[in-house]
């Protein structure tokens, strides 16, 4: 399949700068992907379209300020380093810019020398191993010197680090956000577990597989860099469960989708605890063995996000939803509008 099966043209000022206010204000597009329509909505309106008796997957990673802004220690000259998971005690495997002027040996500062980095080994698609280096709490070093690693296409600075954050994020391990689940507040949680549907946690630290551009014209050419996922017995007790008494499985953003998806697909469709590094890709005509539906953003053209979607939605309709979207001027990508697929 082509990657250009995937383009969509968007204009540049309907890229969400900033994120609401109010979390639950943003739109949502309802699609159903049965009978092939859509409906124009608010966030706070997803609970309408919740029965008493399904379940909505969140994934409860919690971002880390990231992107650190240091210097090389032999020239001063400036690195960028983009932290995306920890190997073992100090050690990161990261993206760094510019990747051509760090190699192995080299040693960068950061924050007047309260955090250095070696880099050990140099990875392919530009990646690095760094060993740091610090006195006291790599983590409270971290919150002091790094930023949130923002993605590039937002331009505007973040004046509350916890918008970036889901109100539920708890396991410390991502490099970029679930975004999906930043459209809920806890008032809307309570409500929709008043309703009768139930809330399941599962683990995925978003790092380069999430991320990281198609850059083959075939897309089943492309790598998908691997992720660590969890999902514990209790939740998997309760999805199966779920399943079981006829409830629908919501998966809370693409994230959600690719855990559950891995897990269904390496256990015959069934759903168990499990923990691991997962590379799964999931573009059409992949058939979905674990979600009923998805709460997603608008996502990038040409990206795995998007081939994600269309592989539950079908890669016509979710194009037409997208020039609907663009017509009736939702927000879209990470500080963006949503889309409930049912």
């Amino acid at each position: 399949m082509d990657i250009n099966d995937f383009d969509f043209d968007l204009p540049e000022e309907l890229i969400a700068q900033t994120p609401l206010k109010d979390r639950t204000s943003s739109r949502l597009l309802i699609m159903n992907r049965h009978d092939q329509t859509m409906e124009h909505k608010y966030f706070s309106n997803v609970i309408d379209y919740l029965n008493p008796g399904d379940c909505l997957v969140l994934n409860d990673t919690r971002v880390l300020p990231a992107r650190l802004y240091g210097s090389k220690e032999d020239t001063g000259g400036k690195t960028e380093v983009l932290l995306l998971h920890q190997q073992e005690d100090d050690v990161w495997e990261v993206l760094v810019k510019p990747a051509k002027k760090v190699k192995q040996g080299t040693v960068i500062t950061f924050g007047d020398g309260k955090l250095t980095a070696t880099c050990i080994k140099v990875k392919e698609h530009g990646g690095r191993i760094l060993r740091f280096h610090y006195q006291g709490i790599f983590l409270e070093v971290l919150d002091e010197l790094g930023e949130m690693p923002l993605p590039p296409y937002i331009k505007e600075q973040l004046s509350d680090k916890e918008r970036y954050q889901t109100v539920y994020a708890k396991e410390e391990g991502s490099a970029a956000a679930p975004t999906a689940g930043l459209h809920f507040t806890k008032d809307l949680l309570e409500s929709i577990k008043n309703k009768g549907i139930e809330i399941a946690f599962i683990t995925l630290h978003v790092g380069l597989g999430t991320f990281r551009p198609v850059s083959v014209d075939s897309i089943e050419e492309h790598d998908m860099h691997a992720e660590f996922y969890h999902m514990s017995d209790e939740t998997a007790s309760q999805l199966n469960r779920i399943k079981q008494s006829g409830g629908r499985i919501i998966s809370v953003g693409t994230t959600s989708t690719r855990t559950l998806e891995t897990i269904a697909r390496d256990n015959n469709g069934k759903l168990v605890a499990a923990s691991g590094w997962t590379d799964i890709f999931i573009y059409p005509p992949y058939e979905c063995k674990a979600i009923d539906g998805l709460i997603t953003n608008f996502h990038l053209p040409k990206s795995t996000l998007i081939m994600l979607v269309s592989a539950l939605a079908g890669k016509s309709f979710v194009l037409e939803a997208y020039k609907a979207a663009i017509k009736q001027r939702y927000r879209f990508f990470s500080f963006g509008d949503a889309m409930l697929i049912i």
